[in-house]
């Protein structure tokens, strides 16, 4: 199937590893040119050569940009040298790191509002100066990488649950908002797919039980239907599709990547 993603320009937050490299590695592979962004600004020209060389792009179609997405002069600097770099925007991927494991009690109002800060407000900014982009463009594809907790909340990850949730609500009401202008809006929520991310919650996970990292990742899989984790390239071409012209009449939608570990209807 031809996505229809050869030349369209992309900005990926988050992307020096994990998901969002995922995603970027992908979108790169389909033809797109792609910005990438994260705080590792030491790593981030490494990641963008290493990408065109394991997806065949041309040399320098993807570029690396450092921000720290809790903050908002770096996020309207991002979006803004970026559309600069690529000459617009046509896909935006929100993007951030979890917030940190914990319960309730443990919890500190701090804790809180820098949750609130990674998992919402980096995604409410990103769009706001994105918009005017796309809107000039005649529309476009928004794509936030969340978590299979908005449906089936996981223990220990109250923060996470919590503000991806409401994420998840203000996207689906942003979607209908601007499904008229040819915008599209959609959340990807990864299960246990096998990212350091993943693994350093099985280590906090295995800490807390008092048994090794193996049993605990025996644990997990054994609750997954396809009995495994998933890789980080499976989930990228779930977005791939997502944010393409075959993908030509959803939005607003939540899609889970996660072997079918959400039971629920």
């Amino acid at each position: 199937m031809d996505l229809g993603l050869t030349g369209k320009r992309a900005l990926v937050t988050a992307a020096s590893q994990g998901l969002g490299r995922a995603i970027a590695t992908e979108l790169a592979r389909e033809g797109c040119k792609v910005v990438i962004s994260s705080r590792r600004e030491d790593t981030l020209q490494e990641v963008a050569e290493e990408i065109c060389q394991i997806t065949g792009a041309a040399p320098g179609s993807v570029t690396g940009i450092a921000a720290d997405v809790t903050k908002a002069e770096d996020i309207r600097q991002l979006v803004q040298r970026a559309n600069d770099i690529l000459g617009g925007i046509d896909i935006l991927v929100t993007n951030a790191g979890g917030p940190p494991a914990g319960t309730f009690d443990k919890l500190t109002d701090e804790m809180w509002q820098d949750a609130f800060q990674l998992n919402m407000m980096s995604v409410v900014r990103l769009i706001r100066e994105t918009l005017p982009i796309m809107r000039s463009q005649g529309g476009g594809r928004i794509l936030n990488v969340s978590s299979s907790s908005v449906k089936q909340p996981i223990a220990n990850l109250m923060l996470s649950n919590a503000i991806r949730t409401g994420t998840m609500a203000m996207l689906k009401t942003l979607a209908a908002e601007v499904a008229p202008e040819n915008i599209q809006v959609h959340n990807l929520a990864p299960g246990r797919i096998f990212t350091e991310r993943v693994k350093t919650l099985d280590q906090i996970s295995a800490e807390r039980q008092g048994i090794d990292v193996e049993s605990v990742k025996t644990q997990e899989q054994a609750r997954i239907p396809m009995g495994r984790y998933g890789q980080p390239e499976e989930f990228g071409r779930v977005a791939a599709f997502l944010l393409s012209s075959a993908n030509s009449y959803m939005t607003g939608q939540t899609v889970f990547v996660d072997g079918g570990s959400v039971r629920s209807l």
